[in-house]
């Protein structure tokens, strides 16, 4: 017999339900590794940024075609995650990930050894390479986020949603605090390529344990099915993509998120791709410089923080409602921006980093990680995180190529100014959806 998922003395008001020992026990399992692996495909992701002035630097490349990589992978990345939502919703999400974690393993792996592809030579056909493979990855990164949030929401009720991808948040994090701690130091006393291998190794590990510990939801884990009283509870018809799509593309609300997180990807990706070569550039500081590991360090903590205040404040202070929590967050990252236009002091400077790290934190936990679970429902999560994450590395593709020219003929100054009206659109588009809920189609859940 099946252990009950929800203990019968569960609170009917619609509040989050009572889980029992055996549901919590099975559950922390799922999600700890599913978040450790994702952490671990985030630093095969970000370390780009930290090989950025090395690649200049070993091939004579201006920022400009430093950006042409970028702009690749992240473009390819956004169309991808709108198609490989609807293949995560049919296929699950543990299969999915698992796709995903292998494709970053074997691709980081080949970036790392384009360093030793002499015969390539140092131009067009060697930067068409790191092209290349940087743009497979970020195809099997796709699969990342949108198949984390995929197995999630069949075991989070939505009203323990905020908190608990606050806590996957703050897991995915550590990828990058692990990123940005050795990769400074991996890029400074080894060769650059060293920055790709580690990240590969790790990924590799941590799909084994996916393969043997994750499961999809807790019916296939010998547990009853958790009724989540998000938007596709109650819905009967068979998981097609004509369904998930009409789920996600026949909603204004879903659509006006998707619309805020192309200004999302630009704030991110403009910030978090450039952000050490600024630091080494702009202010003269060595990636392996105690300054740059304690401010980059800081500013990772408070991406951290970030998930956890905007789980806390839209579960909480919000009673499940995400928009408004992502209007504040978009709000703060416009006035970070201007204090590093007008950059009065380094300290200055570092302290709106870590305060723009910790809006772009909300932002992005509050949309991409918990508000497509909510309206895609279970049933479609994988599709809206899909059109989500990929508007939002839509977004993110402009600051490659895009960013590198304006960087290369304005300099550094233009950097942060340049980002600011999309935060203030990003704010203008979450204010008519400060009310916003999900409707389950079941009685009882409205």
């Amino acid at each position: 017999m099946n252990a009950p998922a929800v203990d019968p003395r569960a609170d009917p008001r619609g509040a989050a339900p009572v889980h029992s020992r055996a549901f919590r026990r099975r559950r922390a399992a799922n999600w700890l590794v599913l978040g450790v692996t994702y952490a671990t495909m985030y630093m095969g992701r970000y370390n780009l940024s930290f090989a950025n002035k090395a690649l200049s630097d070993a091939y004579g490349w201006d920022k400009t075609q430093i950006g042409a990589i970028i702009t690749t992978a992240l473009t390819i990345y956004g169309f991808s995650a709108m198609f490989n939502g609807p293949i995560a919703d049919k296929i699950g999400g543990r299969r999915a990930m698992l796709i995903g974690a292998g494709g970053t393993v074997v691709f980081n792996a080949l970036f790392g050894l384009g360093g030793y592809l002499g015969f390539l030579g140092r131009g067009t056909l060697l930067l068409t390479y790191f092209a290349t493979v940087w743009g497979l990855n970020a195809y099997f990164q796709s699969f990342g986020a949108l198949s984390l949030i995929k197995v999630n929401a069949a075991w989070f009720h939505v009203r323990e949603r905020g908190v608990f991808s606050a806590i996957f948040g703050s897991m995915i994090q550590s990828g990058r605090a692990l990123i940005f701690w050795v990769g400074g130091i991996l890029v400074a006393t080894l060769p650059w390529t060293w920055v790709f291998f580690v990240p590969s190794m790790l990924v590799a590990l941590m799909s084994v344990l996916t393969f043997f510990v994750v499961r999809d939801g807790p019916e296939h884990a010998g547990l009853d099915p958790l009724d989540v009283a998000d938007a596709s509870s109650g819905d009967t018809e068979p998981v097609t993509v004509r369904y998930v799509l009409a789920k996600i593309l026949g909603n204004r609300v879903t659509l006006t998120i998707a619309a805020a997180e192309f200004c999302t990807g630009l704030v991110r990706h403009g910030f978090e791709q450039w952000f050490p070569r600024y630091m080494n550039e702009a202010q003269h500081l060595r990636l392996d410089s105690p300054v740059f590991q304690k401010g980059a360090m800081a500013v990772v903590l408070a991406g951290i923080a970030g998930a956890f205040a905007a789980g806390t404040m839209s579960d909480w202070l919000f009673r499940g409602r995400r928009p408004p929590v992502a209007l504040l967050g978009y709000v703060t990252q416009a006035i970070c921006l201007i204090v590093v236009w007008r950059a009065p002091s380094r300290d200055l400077l570092i302290g709106a980093f870590v305060v723009n790290s910790f809006a772009i934190s909300v932002v992005h936990s509050m949309l991409s990680g918990t508000a497509s679970m909510d309206f895609g429902g279970k049933r479609a999560a994988g599709t809206a995180a899909g059109i989500f994450d990929g508007m939002q590395y839509l977004g993110g593709s402009v600051v490659g190529v895009g960013m590198g020219w304006l960087i290369d003929h304005h300099g550094w100054g233009a950097w942060g100014p340049s980002m600011v009206g999309f935060a203030l659109l990003g704010a203008l588009l979450m204010a008519p959806l400060w009310n916003a809920r999900p409707t389950p189609r079941a009685a009882g859940h409205g």
